[in-house]
Protein backbone atom coordinates (compact mmCIF):
# COMPACT_ATOMS: atom_id res chain seq x y z
CA UNK A 1 0.00 0.00 0.00
CA UNK A 2 1.15 3.56 -0.68
CA UNK A 3 1.68 5.63 2.46
CA UNK A 4 1.18 9.41 2.58
CA UNK A 5 2.25 11.34 5.68
CA UNK A 6 0.66 14.75 6.28
CA UNK A 7 3.16 16.57 8.45
CA UNK A 8 0.98 19.61 9.13
CA UNK A 9 -1.84 17.58 10.66
CA UNK A 10 0.18 14.60 11.95
CA UNK A 11 -1.83 11.96 10.07
CA UNK A 12 -0.91 9.09 7.74
CA UNK A 13 -3.06 7.40 5.09
CA UNK A 14 -2.28 4.12 3.36
CA UNK A 15 -4.00 3.71 -0.01
CA UNK A 16 -4.41 0.92 -2.52
CA UNK A 17 -6.61 0.37 -5.56
CA UNK A 18 -7.41 -3.32 -6.13
CA UNK A 19 -7.56 -4.85 -9.64
CA UNK A 20 -11.39 -4.70 -9.43
CA UNK A 21 -11.21 -0.91 -8.98
CA UNK A 22 -12.04 -0.79 -5.25
CA UNK A 23 -10.18 2.01 -3.49
CA UNK A 24 -9.00 1.24 0.04
CA UNK A 25 -7.91 3.88 2.55
CA UNK A 26 -6.49 2.95 5.95
CA UNK A 27 -5.76 5.58 8.61
CA UNK A 28 -3.60 3.95 11.31
CA UNK A 29 -4.34 4.86 14.93
CA UNK A 30 -1.82 2.97 17.04
CA UNK A 31 -2.93 2.13 20.56
CA UNK A 32 -6.64 2.87 20.06
CA UNK A 33 -9.03 0.08 21.07
CA UNK A 34 -11.83 1.35 18.80
CA UNK A 35 -11.73 0.49 15.10
CA UNK A 36 -14.05 1.93 12.45
CA UNK A 37 -14.95 0.65 8.97
CA UNK A 38 -16.86 2.63 6.34
CA UNK A 39 -17.93 1.03 3.05
CA UNK A 40 -19.58 3.45 0.63
CA UNK A 41 -20.92 3.57 -2.91
CA UNK A 42 -21.10 6.71 -5.06
CA UNK A 43 -24.85 6.36 -5.32
CA UNK A 44 -27.41 8.52 -3.55
CA UNK A 45 -30.82 10.12 -3.65
CA UNK A 46 -30.05 12.18 -6.77
CA UNK A 47 -29.07 9.16 -8.90
CA UNK A 48 -32.55 8.29 -10.16
CA UNK A 49 -31.78 8.36 -13.90
CA UNK A 50 -28.87 6.34 -15.31
CA UNK A 51 -27.88 4.05 -18.18
CA UNK A 52 -27.49 0.33 -17.56
CA UNK A 53 -26.82 -2.31 -20.24
CA UNK A 54 -27.34 0.26 -23.00
CA UNK A 55 -30.72 1.53 -21.72
CA UNK A 56 -31.63 4.67 -19.79
CA UNK A 57 -33.55 3.80 -16.63
CA UNK A 58 -35.83 6.21 -14.73
CA UNK A 59 -36.13 4.84 -11.22
CA UNK A 60 -38.52 5.99 -8.46
CA UNK A 61 -37.51 8.80 -6.11
CA UNK A 62 -36.23 7.34 -2.84
CA UNK A 63 -34.86 4.12 -4.30
CA UNK A 64 -31.26 4.59 -3.06
CA UNK A 65 -32.54 5.02 0.51
CA UNK A 66 -34.90 2.06 0.05
CA UNK A 67 -32.01 -0.10 -1.18
CA UNK A 68 -29.96 0.88 1.87
CA UNK A 69 -32.76 -0.44 4.11
CA UNK A 70 -33.01 -3.72 2.20
CA UNK A 71 -29.26 -4.41 1.99
CA UNK A 72 -29.18 -5.67 5.58
CA UNK A 73 -31.42 -8.61 4.59
CA UNK A 74 -29.50 -11.84 3.99
CA UNK A 75 -30.52 -15.43 3.27
CA UNK A 76 -29.43 -16.25 6.82
CA UNK A 77 -31.43 -13.43 8.42
CA UNK A 78 -30.25 -9.89 9.13
CA UNK A 79 -26.70 -8.53 8.99
CA UNK A 80 -27.41 -5.92 11.66
CA UNK A 81 -28.10 -8.68 14.17
CA UNK A 82 -24.98 -10.60 13.13
CA UNK A 83 -22.79 -7.53 13.65
CA UNK A 84 -24.44 -6.62 16.95
CA UNK A 85 -23.89 -10.17 18.27
CA UNK A 86 -20.19 -9.67 17.55
CA UNK A 87 -20.06 -6.51 19.66
CA UNK A 88 -20.18 -4.10 16.71
CA UNK A 89 -22.27 -0.93 16.45
CA UNK A 90 -23.48 -0.91 12.83
CA UNK A 91 -25.53 1.61 10.88
CA UNK A 92 -25.99 3.15 7.43
CA UNK A 93 -27.11 6.37 5.76
CA UNK A 94 -28.09 7.67 2.35
CA UNK A 95 -27.24 11.21 1.23
CA UNK A 96 -27.81 12.95 -2.10
CA UNK A 97 -24.65 11.46 -3.61
CA UNK A 98 -23.57 8.54 -1.41
CA UNK A 99 -24.77 5.49 0.51
CA UNK A 100 -22.54 4.43 3.37
CA UNK A 101 -22.50 1.33 5.61
CA UNK A 102 -20.35 1.36 8.71
CA UNK A 103 -19.60 -0.10 12.11
CA UNK A 104 -17.27 0.44 15.02
CA UNK A 105 -15.98 -2.27 17.33
CA UNK A 106 -13.23 -3.02 19.79
CA UNK A 107 -13.11 -6.77 19.14
CA UNK A 108 -13.75 -9.25 16.31
CA UNK A 109 -13.02 -6.41 13.88
CA UNK A 110 -11.87 -8.49 10.92
CA UNK A 111 -14.79 -10.90 11.30
CA UNK A 112 -17.16 -7.94 11.39
CA UNK A 113 -15.49 -6.47 8.31
CA UNK A 114 -16.12 -9.73 6.44
CA UNK A 115 -19.82 -9.54 7.37
CA UNK A 116 -20.00 -5.89 6.20
CA UNK A 117 -18.36 -6.54 2.83
CA UNK A 118 -20.44 -9.68 2.25
CA UNK A 119 -23.92 -8.29 2.87
CA UNK A 120 -23.28 -5.07 0.95
CA UNK A 121 -21.96 -6.91 -2.10
CA UNK A 122 -24.50 -9.78 -2.15
CA UNK A 123 -28.10 -8.51 -2.44
CA UNK A 124 -31.04 -10.60 -1.29
CA UNK A 125 -34.55 -9.31 -2.01
CA UNK A 126 -37.92 -10.99 -2.41
CA UNK A 127 -41.12 -9.34 -3.64
CA UNK A 128 -42.68 -10.09 -0.24
CA UNK A 129 -39.89 -8.40 1.75
CA UNK A 130 -39.86 -5.41 -0.63
CA UNK A 131 -43.63 -4.95 -0.25
CA UNK A 132 -43.33 -5.18 3.55
CA UNK A 133 -40.63 -2.50 3.57
CA UNK A 134 -42.92 -0.09 1.71
CA UNK A 135 -45.14 0.12 4.79
CA UNK A 136 -42.16 0.73 7.10
CA UNK A 137 -40.52 3.40 4.93
CA UNK A 138 -43.90 4.92 4.09
CA UNK A 139 -44.47 5.48 7.80
CA UNK A 140 -41.00 7.07 8.08
CA UNK A 141 -41.84 9.44 5.22
CA UNK A 142 -45.17 10.47 6.76
CA UNK A 143 -43.38 11.26 10.03
CA UNK A 144 -40.71 13.46 8.43
CA UNK A 145 -43.31 15.22 6.27
CA UNK A 146 -44.94 16.35 9.54
CA UNK A 147 -41.66 17.99 10.62
CA UNK A 148 -41.61 21.78 9.93
CA UNK A 149 -37.79 21.80 9.56
CA UNK A 150 -38.00 19.09 6.89
CA UNK A 151 -40.78 20.92 5.05
CA UNK A 152 -38.82 24.19 5.12
CA UNK A 153 -35.75 22.55 3.53
CA UNK A 154 -37.67 20.35 1.05
CA UNK A 155 -39.77 23.29 -0.19
CA UNK A 156 -36.65 25.45 -0.41
CA UNK A 157 -34.97 22.86 -2.67
CA UNK A 158 -38.04 22.65 -4.92
CA UNK A 159 -38.07 26.46 -5.14
CA UNK A 160 -34.37 26.56 -6.10
CA UNK A 161 -34.34 23.75 -8.68
CA UNK A 162 -36.73 23.05 -11.53
CA UNK A 163 -34.88 20.19 -13.27
CA UNK A 164 -32.02 18.95 -11.08
CA UNK A 165 -32.73 15.82 -9.04
CA UNK A 166 -31.51 17.86 -6.02
CA UNK A 167 -35.19 18.85 -5.72
CA UNK A 168 -36.16 15.23 -4.91
CA UNK A 169 -36.32 14.19 -1.22
CA UNK A 170 -33.76 11.47 -0.46
CA UNK A 171 -36.44 9.18 1.01
CA UNK A 172 -38.85 9.87 -1.87
CA UNK A 173 -42.59 10.08 -1.31
CA UNK A 174 -45.18 7.50 -0.27
CA UNK A 175 -46.36 7.49 -3.88
CA UNK A 176 -42.90 7.16 -5.48
CA UNK A 177 -41.76 4.24 -3.30
CA UNK A 178 -44.96 2.33 -4.16
CA UNK A 179 -43.39 1.73 -7.61
CA UNK A 180 -40.23 0.06 -6.23
CA UNK A 181 -39.90 -3.65 -7.02
CA UNK A 182 -37.28 -6.29 -6.28
CA UNK A 183 -36.26 -6.15 -9.95
CA UNK A 184 -35.61 -2.39 -9.77
CA UNK A 185 -33.56 -2.84 -6.61
CA UNK A 186 -31.44 -5.52 -8.28
CA UNK A 187 -30.88 -3.18 -11.27
CA UNK A 188 -29.68 -0.39 -8.98
CA UNK A 189 -27.41 -2.74 -7.07
CA UNK A 190 -25.96 -4.08 -10.33
CA UNK A 191 -25.28 -0.54 -11.55
CA UNK A 192 -23.77 1.07 -8.47
CA UNK A 193 -22.72 -1.55 -5.90
CA UNK A 194 -19.65 -2.54 -7.91
CA UNK A 195 -16.11 -2.39 -6.47
CA UNK A 196 -15.00 0.27 -8.97
CA UNK A 197 -17.80 2.58 -7.72
CA UNK A 198 -17.04 1.96 -4.03
CA UNK A 199 -14.50 2.87 -1.37
CA UNK A 200 -13.54 1.07 1.82
CA UNK A 201 -12.06 3.24 4.57
CA UNK A 202 -10.78 1.85 7.87
CA UNK A 203 -9.58 3.92 10.83
CA UNK A 204 -7.87 2.33 13.83
CA UNK A 205 -5.06 0.09 15.03
CA UNK A 206 -5.30 -2.46 12.20
CA UNK A 207 -3.03 -4.36 9.80
CA UNK A 208 -3.57 -2.63 6.41
CA UNK A 209 -2.40 -5.72 4.49
CA UNK A 210 -5.04 -7.88 6.23
CA UNK A 211 -7.73 -5.30 5.34
CA UNK A 212 -6.80 -5.43 1.65
CA UNK A 213 -6.62 -9.25 1.72
CA UNK A 214 -10.15 -9.52 3.20
CA UNK A 215 -11.50 -7.19 0.48
CA UNK A 216 -9.77 -9.22 -2.25
CA UNK A 217 -11.19 -12.47 -0.90
CA UNK A 218 -14.79 -11.38 -0.41
CA UNK A 219 -15.59 -8.83 -3.10
CA UNK A 220 -16.24 -9.59 -6.80
CA UNK A 221 -13.17 -9.78 -9.02
CA UNK A 222 -14.75 -7.62 -11.72
CA UNK A 223 -15.21 -3.92 -11.06
CA UNK A 224 -18.18 -3.10 -13.28
CA UNK A 225 -18.56 -0.46 -16.02
CA UNK A 226 -18.78 3.30 -15.57
CA UNK A 227 -22.48 4.20 -15.28
CA UNK A 228 -23.61 7.41 -17.04
CA UNK A 229 -25.97 9.49 -14.87
CA UNK A 230 -28.39 12.29 -15.70
CA UNK A 231 -29.06 14.82 -12.92
CA UNK A 232 -31.17 17.05 -15.17
CA UNK A 233 -30.12 20.19 -17.12
CA UNK A 234 -30.62 22.89 -14.48
CA UNK A 235 -31.20 26.47 -15.76
CA UNK A 236 -29.62 29.55 -14.13
CA UNK A 237 -32.96 30.90 -12.89
CA UNK A 238 -34.63 29.70 -9.71
CA UNK A 239 -37.83 27.65 -10.08
CA UNK A 240 -39.97 29.72 -7.69
CA UNK A 241 -39.13 32.88 -5.73
CA UNK A 242 -41.24 32.19 -2.65
CA UNK A 243 -43.09 29.31 -1.02
CA UNK A 244 -45.17 29.28 2.17
CA UNK A 245 -46.94 26.55 4.13
CA UNK A 246 -49.19 26.75 7.20
CA UNK A 247 -48.41 24.16 9.93
CA UNK A 248 -48.87 23.75 13.65
CA UNK A 249 -45.90 25.85 14.78
CA UNK A 250 -45.71 28.38 17.61
CA UNK A 251 -43.80 30.99 15.60
CA UNK A 252 -42.97 31.59 11.90
CA UNK A 253 -39.85 29.89 10.52
CA UNK A 254 -37.95 30.52 7.31
CA UNK A 255 -35.06 29.54 5.08
CA UNK A 256 -33.69 31.81 2.39
CA UNK A 257 -31.33 30.22 -0.13
CA UNK A 258 -29.12 31.24 -3.03
CA UNK A 259 -28.41 29.19 -6.14
CA UNK A 260 -24.60 29.19 -6.27
CA UNK A 261 -22.34 28.23 -9.15
CA UNK A 262 -21.20 24.61 -8.95
CA UNK A 263 -17.49 23.76 -8.88
CA UNK A 264 -15.58 21.12 -10.80
CA UNK A 265 -14.34 17.90 -9.23
CA UNK A 266 -10.74 17.90 -8.09
CA UNK A 267 -9.05 20.24 -5.60
CA UNK A 268 -11.36 23.04 -6.79
CA UNK A 269 -14.21 21.14 -5.11
CA UNK A 270 -12.42 21.21 -1.74
CA UNK A 271 -11.44 24.86 -2.20
CA UNK A 272 -15.03 25.87 -3.01
CA UNK A 273 -16.29 23.93 0.01
CA UNK A 274 -13.88 25.73 2.36
CA UNK A 275 -14.45 29.10 0.68
CA UNK A 276 -18.25 28.73 0.77
CA UNK A 277 -18.15 27.77 4.44
CA UNK A 278 -16.03 30.80 5.33
CA UNK A 279 -18.28 33.07 3.23
CA UNK A 280 -21.25 31.75 5.18
CA UNK A 281 -19.53 32.50 8.51
CA UNK A 282 -18.46 36.01 7.45
CA UNK A 283 -21.94 36.86 6.19
CA UNK A 284 -24.13 35.02 8.71
CA UNK A 285 -22.05 33.69 11.62
CA UNK A 286 -22.99 34.56 15.19
CA UNK A 287 -20.12 37.06 15.48
CA UNK A 288 -20.83 38.72 12.11
CA UNK A 289 -22.02 42.35 11.98
CA UNK A 290 -25.24 41.25 10.25
CA UNK A 291 -26.10 38.64 12.90
CA UNK A 292 -25.42 41.05 15.77
CA UNK A 293 -27.53 43.79 14.17
CA UNK A 294 -30.51 41.57 13.28
CA UNK A 295 -30.37 39.92 16.71
CA UNK A 296 -30.27 43.31 18.40
CA UNK A 297 -33.30 44.46 16.40
CA UNK A 298 -35.24 41.32 17.41
CA UNK A 299 -35.55 40.09 13.80
CA UNK A 300 -33.74 36.81 14.56
CA UNK A 301 -32.93 34.74 17.65
CA UNK A 302 -30.39 32.05 18.59
CA UNK A 303 -32.05 29.60 16.16
CA UNK A 304 -30.60 31.57 13.21
CA UNK A 305 -27.83 29.88 11.22
CA UNK A 306 -26.68 28.99 7.74
CA UNK A 307 -24.63 26.59 5.65
CA UNK A 308 -23.06 26.03 2.24
CA UNK A 309 -23.64 22.74 0.40
CA UNK A 310 -22.31 21.16 -2.78
CA UNK A 311 -24.34 18.43 -4.47
CA UNK A 312 -23.83 16.76 -7.87
CA UNK A 313 -23.92 19.57 -10.44
CA UNK A 314 -25.31 22.22 -8.06
CA UNK A 315 -24.40 24.29 -4.98
CA UNK A 316 -26.34 26.46 -2.54
CA UNK A 317 -25.90 28.75 0.45
CA UNK A 318 -28.83 29.07 2.82
CA UNK A 319 -29.78 30.62 6.16
CA UNK A 320 -32.80 30.71 8.40
CA UNK A 321 -34.46 30.22 11.76
CA UNK A 322 -37.39 31.78 13.62
CA UNK A 323 -38.48 35.26 12.52
CA UNK A 324 -41.65 37.32 12.46
CA UNK A 325 -40.35 39.23 9.42
CA UNK A 326 -38.56 36.79 7.11
CA UNK A 327 -38.86 39.13 4.12
CA UNK A 328 -36.84 41.82 5.88
CA UNK A 329 -34.19 39.36 7.09
CA UNK A 330 -33.82 37.91 3.57
CA UNK A 331 -33.46 41.41 2.11
CA UNK A 332 -30.88 42.38 4.75
CA UNK A 333 -28.79 39.28 3.95
CA UNK A 334 -28.63 40.32 0.28
CA UNK A 335 -27.85 43.92 1.24
CA UNK A 336 -24.99 42.85 3.54
CA UNK A 337 -23.55 40.56 0.86
CA UNK A 338 -23.48 43.52 -1.57
CA UNK A 339 -21.76 45.69 1.06
CA UNK A 340 -19.05 43.08 1.66
CA UNK A 341 -18.59 42.43 -2.08
CA UNK A 342 -18.23 46.12 -2.91
CA UNK A 343 -16.59 47.50 0.24
CA UNK A 344 -14.44 44.54 1.21
CA UNK A 345 -14.15 42.42 4.35
CA UNK A 346 -12.57 43.64 7.58
CA UNK A 347 -9.09 42.09 7.90
CA UNK A 348 -9.32 41.29 11.62
CA UNK A 349 -12.73 39.66 11.22
CA UNK A 350 -11.51 37.66 8.21
CA UNK A 351 -8.54 36.34 10.21
CA UNK A 352 -10.84 35.45 13.11
CA UNK A 353 -13.17 33.47 10.83
CA UNK A 354 -10.24 31.84 9.03
CA UNK A 355 -8.71 30.62 12.32
CA UNK A 356 -12.07 29.27 13.48
CA UNK A 357 -12.67 27.45 10.17
CA UNK A 358 -9.18 25.95 10.22
CA UNK A 359 -9.65 24.87 13.83
CA UNK A 360 -12.97 23.23 12.97
CA UNK A 361 -11.29 21.23 10.18
CA UNK A 362 -8.55 20.15 12.60
CA UNK A 363 -11.06 19.10 15.26
CA UNK A 364 -12.81 16.97 12.66
CA UNK A 365 -9.76 14.70 12.74
CA UNK A 366 -10.72 13.69 16.29
CA UNK A 367 -13.68 11.74 14.92
CA UNK A 368 -13.03 8.38 13.24
CA UNK A 369 -16.35 8.71 11.41
CA UNK A 370 -15.52 12.20 10.15
CA UNK A 371 -12.11 11.04 8.91
CA UNK A 372 -13.67 8.13 7.00
CA UNK A 373 -16.49 10.16 5.44
CA UNK A 374 -14.19 13.02 4.39
CA UNK A 375 -11.67 10.62 2.77
CA UNK A 376 -14.53 8.91 0.95
CA UNK A 377 -16.00 12.16 -0.33
CA UNK A 378 -12.52 13.20 -1.42
CA UNK A 379 -12.04 10.00 -3.42
CA UNK A 380 -15.47 10.37 -5.06
CA UNK A 381 -14.75 13.98 -6.05
CA UNK A 382 -11.07 13.65 -6.93
CA UNK A 383 -9.37 15.58 -4.11
CA UNK A 384 -7.38 14.84 -0.96
CA UNK A 385 -9.20 16.24 2.11
CA UNK A 386 -6.03 16.06 4.22
CA UNK A 387 -4.56 18.83 2.06
CA UNK A 388 -6.94 21.34 3.63
CA UNK A 389 -4.10 23.34 5.31
CA UNK A 390 -2.53 24.06 1.91
CA UNK A 391 -5.90 24.83 0.30
CA UNK A 392 -6.84 27.26 3.09
CA UNK A 393 -3.72 29.26 2.18
CA UNK A 394 -5.03 29.87 -1.35
CA UNK A 395 -8.23 31.60 -0.10
CA UNK A 396 -8.10 35.37 0.39
CA UNK A 397 -10.70 37.76 1.74
CA UNK A 398 -10.97 39.10 -1.82
CA UNK A 399 -11.95 35.61 -3.01
CA UNK A 400 -14.71 35.50 -0.38
CA UNK A 401 -15.96 38.97 -1.32
CA UNK A 402 -16.06 37.91 -4.99
CA UNK A 403 -17.97 34.73 -4.06
CA UNK A 404 -20.57 36.76 -2.16
CA UNK A 405 -20.91 39.26 -5.00
CA UNK A 406 -21.40 36.54 -7.60
CA UNK A 407 -23.74 34.23 -5.69
CA UNK A 408 -25.71 36.16 -3.05
CA UNK A 409 -27.92 38.10 -5.42
CA UNK A 410 -31.66 38.75 -5.67
CA UNK A 411 -32.08 36.82 -8.93
CA UNK A 412 -30.53 33.74 -7.28
CA UNK A 413 -32.64 33.92 -4.11
CA UNK A 414 -35.65 31.96 -2.85
CA UNK A 415 -37.61 32.21 0.39
CA UNK A 416 -39.30 29.25 2.11
CA UNK A 417 -41.62 29.95 5.06
CA UNK A 418 -43.61 27.91 7.57
CA UNK A 419 -46.30 29.99 9.28
CA UNK A 420 -48.68 29.15 12.15
CA UNK A 421 -52.01 27.85 10.95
Amino acid sequence: MNRSFYRRIGESVLRETLPNGLQICVVPKAGYAKKYAFFATRYGGMDTRFRLDGKWLDTPAGIAHYLEHKMFDTKEGNALQSLAKNGAEPNAFTSNAMTGYYFSSTEHFEENLEILLSFVSIPYFTEESVAKEQGIIGQEIRMIEDDPDWQLYARMMRALYSRSTARIPIAGTVESISHITAETLYDCHKAFYTPSNMILTVVGDVDPIHIADIARRILPREGGPEIPRDYGPEPEAVAQRETSLAMEVSSPQFLTAFKCRASRDGEDYLRTSLLGGMACDILLGDSSPLYLRLYGEGLINASFGGDFEQLPGVALLYAGGDSKDAQTVAAEIQKEARRLAEGGIDEDFYQQVRRAAFGSSLRGLNSFENIAVSLTEGCFHGYDPFRFPQVFETISKEDIAAFLGENIAEERAVLSEIVPG
